[in-house]
């Protein structure tokens, strides 16, 4: 069964309740008013009966000279004693059944009480009430018009149910229907995805409520598995690219070798020298693709760490790569929150690529504090034109391209530096050189935050 069909289904039975209850309690409050009146009518009779006691108190029992007629057209009535039988009035008309308690009225172990009989097809209400010693008076009148209305008003009352779950029924489709509109469309927007694989298509959403955040939630994760699966598959086609360079550089240079080519010895030196270059760089290329899928898959642990040692510890190993370049370090004592092994990996892809834009016996400044690192080298910067490209994958400056790397190293440090809620800026300090600024968050802020 749809959903649509169960809550049209629950819709009106909610209203099939209600308005049975409802209707219930009307039956119920209509029958005890007509009673009432049928009771005060019985209640009336019976005490005018019972100022006329003095005569039943006389000597031996004798029926009143006037009939019951005279105590209502409608109204029957008649003497009961102690053992349950009728003593007076019956010669007046068709006696009453006599209830199982009247004989302990008339001997007064029973108080008054009503009760109801059915004679001859005709329904009755009753009233017993003691009269005289032994002696119990019994009334009787038909309810056949309080039936009637009563049959008239479950009628009516039927119909109103009825015509009350009928209704409700439809105004529950048509307000599920309206309700689960944007169901609808998440659903068929979800198979045509599923169907196309077009991440692109979008639901149609609008207002505030619960289904419409529903809707804009789905469409937020669509563009975000889209520019997903966009990054993804740039990343297939730039890195493609980046392998395909020293691939072809490689396999040209063995076809060669394999042909014994070149002859001359120092040629088949530099071009075994090539090769193994070629090689560095494909091992390079490989490691850092598996860097940047690793952090962007894995999810990011973060635990205290001093950021001043993971930067003198960073520095140290970069300058055993660079020994032509000299790195000045200045720290003060700084706790973040982080990844230890990723925040180190991006300390040292910044100094890495200070080293390779300094010249010979170059300086690099490094500096630490408030949960920043700042990293500046003296070399040629970053021309105007290239500067919102230097954090993309792949990305080299032309003056780059005869340089060792892979395009990847500024891509992981934003990478990094996102992944712990931080940022990577590059700024044009005075003078010559790039300054790059790594910001985490720090303990302190994070406490406050």
């Amino acid at each position: 069964m749809s959903l649509r069909a169960r809550l049209t289904l629950v819709a009106a039975g909610a209203v099939a309740v209600a308005v049975i209850v409802a209707a219930a309690g009307m039956f119920l409050a209509v029958r005890q008013q007509l009673l009432s009146q049928t009771d005060g009518a019985l209640s009336a009779r019976a005490a005018d009966i019972a100022a006329m006691g003095a005569r039943f108190r006389e000597g031996p029992l004798r029926v009143p000279p006037r009939g019951p007629a005279d105590y209502g057209s409608d109204i029957v009535v008649q003497l009961v004693n102690g053992q349950g039988q009728v003593i007076g009035f019956p010669d007046q008309g068709s006696a009453l059944p006599v209830p199982a308690g009247a004989g302990s009225v008339a001997s007064g172990t029973h108080a008054s009480f009503w009760d109801e009989a059915i004679v001859g097809g005709t329904h009755l209400r009753l009233r017993i009430v003691p009269l005289a010693s032994g002696v119990a008076l019994e009334l009787g009148r038909p309810l056949d018009e309080v039936d009637s209305v009563l049959n008239r008003l479950s009628l009516v009352l039927l119909v109103v149910v009825l015509g009350g779950v009928l209704l409700a029924a439809m105004l529950g489709l048509l307000i599920t229907r309206a309700a689960l509109r944007p169901v609808h469309a998440l659903t068929t927007t979800v198979e045509q995805v599923t169907r196309t694989r077009d991440l692109s298509r979008r639901v149609p959403s609008g207002g505030s409520d619960e289904l419409a955040r529903l809707g804009a939630s789905f469409n937020t994760m669509l563009a975000a598995l889209d520019a997903s699966l966009r990054s993804q598959r740039q990343l297939v086609a730039d890195a493609s690219h980046e392998l395909r360079t020293p691939l072809t550089s490689l396999r040209t240079n063995l076809e060669l070798l394999a042909r014994g080519q070149p002859a001359d010895p120092n040629e088949r030196r530099q071009m075994l020298a090539d090769i193994t270059s070629q090689l560095e760089r494909l091992s390079g290329l490989v490691a850092d693709l598996i860097d940047l899928a690793r952090d962007e898959e894995t999810p990011v642990t973060l635990a205290q760490l001093r950021l001043d040692e993971v930067v003198r510890r960073a520095a140290d190993t970069t300058a055993d790569y660079w020994p032509k370049v000299r790195f000045e370090v200045q720290t003060e004592p700084t706790t973040v929150l982080g990844d230890e092994a990723r925040v180190e990996r991006a300390v040292m892809n910044l100094l890495e690529n200070a080293a390779k834009w300094s010249p010979p016996g170059g300086t690099v400044d490094v500096s630490v504090g408030s949960g920043e690192v700042a990293v500046r080298d003296h070399g040629p910067g970053v021309a105007p034109t290239d500067a919102p490209h230097v954090f993309d994958r792949f990305w080299r400056a032309p003056a780059a391209r005869s340089m060792p790397g892979s395009g990847l190293g500024l891509a992981i440090v934003r990478e990094v530096a996102e992944s712990h809620g931080g940022a990577v800026t590059l700024e044009r300090p005075q003078g010559a050189g790039a300054l790059f600024r790594l910001r985490l968050v720090s303990k302190a802020a994070a406490a406050i935050g």
